[in-house]
C-alpha cells in the first residue's frame, strides 16, 4: 500500500493514467455518494482512498469500497475507464459494429485545447503556466500528435505491448525530461533478434524537443530538492537542540 496512486503531481507536471471526467463543456463531473458529490481532484482522492482500503480488506465483499473497485473498471465517470460502455461482450458475439461502439468521454477532444489543460493543473494545485499532463492509458493512433494542447499535453501511451503496435505504428515512447528540458523519444518497433543486430533496429529512436529551459533548471527547483531542503532543515533544528543540551 506505499506504491501507487490514482496520480502523481511531479516536477510541476501531472500525471495520470485515464482521464478527468468531464461534460462537453468541459465542467468536471463524477460520482455522488451519501449526499457528497466528488469531481476534479477529489474525485481522485476519494476513490484513491476506497481502493486502500478495499486492498486493505480482501475478505470483504459488500462494502462500498469493493464497489468502487468494480465500478472504476467499467463505469462511465471513471476516470480509469473514461467511456460510457465497455462492449467487450458486443464484440464477441455482435458482428455490428454499431454494437461496438463505447464512447469516450469529452476530455480526450478537449484535451487539444491549452486552456483546458490548464483548468485541470489548476485543479490539481498544479502552475497552468509551467506545467504539464502526461497522459497514458489510450494509445496514439498512426497519424496522431502525441504532443497536443501547444506543448502542455502529452500523451506517451504509445504502443510498447506489440498488439498495439499496428495501430500506432510505432514501437513505444519515452518521455525525457531534465534540466535542459523535455523531449519525447519515439521508438520503432521491435522486429526479429536477426534483424536486430544485423541493422542495429533495436536502437533506432528519433528525439522531438517538446520544451527547452532558458535556464537550466537546478536540483533545488525539483521535487526532490524539496524533500532535500526539508531534511536539511530537520537536521538542522536537530543540531541546534543538540547545541542546547550541551
Amino acid at each position: 500500500l506505499d506504491h501507487g496512486s490514482m496520480y502523481l503531481r511531479y516536477n510541476r507536471n501531472l500525471l495520470l493514467h485515464g482521464c478527468v471526467p468531464v461534460d462537453e463543456d468541459g465542467n468536471f463531473i463524477g460520482l455522488t455518494i451519501k449526499g457528497t458529490t466528488y469531481t476534479g481532484r477529489q474525485l481522485f482522492d476519494m476513490l484513491e482512498a476506497n481502493l486502500r482500503l478495499a486492498y486493505s480488506q480482501p475478505t470483504e465483499n459488500a462494502d462500498l469500497a469493493t464497489d468502487l473497485m468494480w465500478y472504476l473498471w467499467t463505469g462511465p465517470n471513471s476516470p480509469l475507464f473514461g467511456k460510457h460502455d465497455m462492449t467487450t461482450f458486443e464484440r464477441y458475439f455482435i458482428s455490428d459494429p454499431k454494437a461496438h461502439v463505447e464512447g469516450r468521454n469529452p476530455y480526450y477532444h478537449l484535451r487539444k485545447d491549452p486552456e483546458f489543460i490548464k483548468k485541470i493543473l489548476a485543479e490539481f494545485v498544479l502552475d497552468p503556466e509551467v506545467g504539464h499532463v502526461i497522459n497514458g492509458h489510450t494509445p496514439v493512433k498512426k497519424g496522431t500528435d502525441p504532443i497536443m494542447a501547444n506543448n502542455k499535453m502529452i500523451v506517451i501511451d504509445g504502443g510498447f505491448s506489440k498488439p498495439y503496435q499496428k495501430t500506432t505504428g510505432i514501437g513505444g515512447y519515452t518521455l525525457l525530461d531534465n534540466s535542459y528540458g523535455m523531449q519525447l523519444v519515439t521508438h520503432q518497433p521491435f522486429t526479429t533478434k536477426a534483424d536486430a543486430i544485423a541493422n542495429l533496429t533495436d536502437i533506432i529512436s528519433t528525439r522531438r524537443v517538446v520544451e527547452t529551459e532558458a535556464r537550466r533548471r537546478t536540483v533545488a527547483e525539483t521535487d526532490i530538492g524539496t524533500e532535500l531542503q526539508d531534511e536539511v532543515e530537520v537536521l538542522k533544528r536537530r543540531l541546534g537542540e543538540l547545541r542546547e543540551e550541551e
